[in-house]
């Protein structure tokens, strides 16, 4: 049966390091990806945030982020244009209302989402809001919500400083890898040079490493954070 699959992220990249080839696996499934991307990205870079000096990267960095889903086939990807790495001077509830509003239209069956250790403030503060807008109410849709991890964030916070990211969920993308780092590849803004671990290479050599930690060629992987299973 058809999902609907909602994949919400604070940077453009985020949702292709994260889960990009779990986004195309579940493409080639049928179902239904939709993307959300909350933070404008790069302006956080300045000195002070103005929008109208990198104007020009934004609009690049918004045509990789189109170019990027229909690489991987999702079906819809809306961005937003909260302030870069500012989310913890946003109003929490405001920050709720906008992913309730993308839950209520695509009353997803699968969520996905930060790990709530990252280093990156955006992420940790829009792990709290998804999981607060899926709240598990009577009758809510939504029956998994797994949280990802994203390189050069989460491999990053020390292991002291906040909850660490131990996953228990692996998908196999042995068939999709190839697409997720040609959907990365489009993101020439936010890519870097190998031994960065946002590299091209790095995020290959992750996926291999999580493949081989459940015996197949590649995987990503993830915290199970809630599940409702209506059958056995």
């Amino acid at each position: 049966m058809k999902k609907s699959i909602l994949v919400i992220s604070a940077h453009p990249d985020d949702e292709i390091l994260g889960c990009g080839g779990t986004i195309a696996k579940h493409a080639d499934c049928g179902d239904d990806v939709h993307i959300c991307l909350m933070v404008e990205g790069i302006t956080s870079r300045q000195e002070k945030r103005n929008r109208n000096i990198v104007r020009t990267k934004l609009e690049i960095l918004s045509e990789a982020s189109k170019n990027a889903a229909n690489i991987l086939g999702a079906k819809s990807i809306q961005t937003n244009q909260l302030p870069d790495n500012r989310l913890d001077s946003m109003d929490r509830l405001d920050l709720i209302k906008i992913i309730e509003k993308y839950v209520d239209v695509y009353k997803p069956d699968f969520v996905y989402t930060h790990h709530s250790g990252d280093l990156n403030v955006d992420h940790r503060r829009l792990h709290e809001a998804v999981i607060t807008a899926c709240r598990p109410l009577p009758n809510f849709k939504t029956r998994r919500i797994l949280s990802y991890e994203v390189s050069s964030s989460t491999e990053w916070q020390t292991a002291s400083s906040s909850m660490p990211f131990n996953p228990n969920w692996f998908v196999n993308i042995s068939n999709q890898l190839d697409r997720k780092l040609k959907a990365l590849a489009e993101y020439k803004l936010e890519m870097r040079d190998w031994p960065h671990s946002r590299s091209i290479k790095a995020v290959e050599h992750l996926a291999r490493l999580r493949g081989s930690q459940v015996g197949v060629e590649a995987a990503e992987a993830f915290i199970l954070l809630r599940s409702l299973e209506h059958e056995l």
